[in-house]
């Protein structure tokens, strides 16, 4: 028999996580815990989220990851704009570029492969 699948956390938004949480028997505010671990400090190994006590974490070890979209390439460009190009699986991918601007960032996120806008820049629509 195989092992259930474990949660990834990162699909989870913040209610998501309250209800996962919820189905452990942890307090509402291990959820805020999580969330500020993984969003704001970028933590990616549950053992080292000091503040959660050290049942919930080898609970979470058994049961969850933290797991981000394989990055299949990674380019920048001279202006210092990024691209990456990201693993949904089923062999599809999807393209993100970060423009940098004098005094703030854009980020373009493509929502599906197959994308319509067709931007000659993104090969997620081709």
């Amino acid at each position: 028999m195989n092992p259930s699948p474990r949660t990834n956390l990162l699909n989870l938004d913040g209610d998501g996580l309250g209800r996962f949480v919820a189905g452990l028997d942890q307090k509402p505010f291990r959820a805020k815990q999580l969330m500020h671990w993984i969003h704001q400090r970028g933590v990616a190994d549950v053992s080292q989220m000091s503040d959660l006590a050290k049942s919930f974490r080898l609970q979470l070890e058994q049961i969850a990851e933290i797991q981000a979209l394989p990055v299949l390439s990674d380019q920048t460009a001279s202006d210092g704009t990024r691209k990456w190009l990201l693993d949904v699986g089923d062999s599809n991918a999807v393209e993100m570029f970060f423009i940098p601007e004098e005094d703030r960032g854009t980020l373009c996120i493509s929502s599906q492969a197959g994308c319509a806008v067709n931007c000659r820049f993104c090969s997620t629509g081709k």
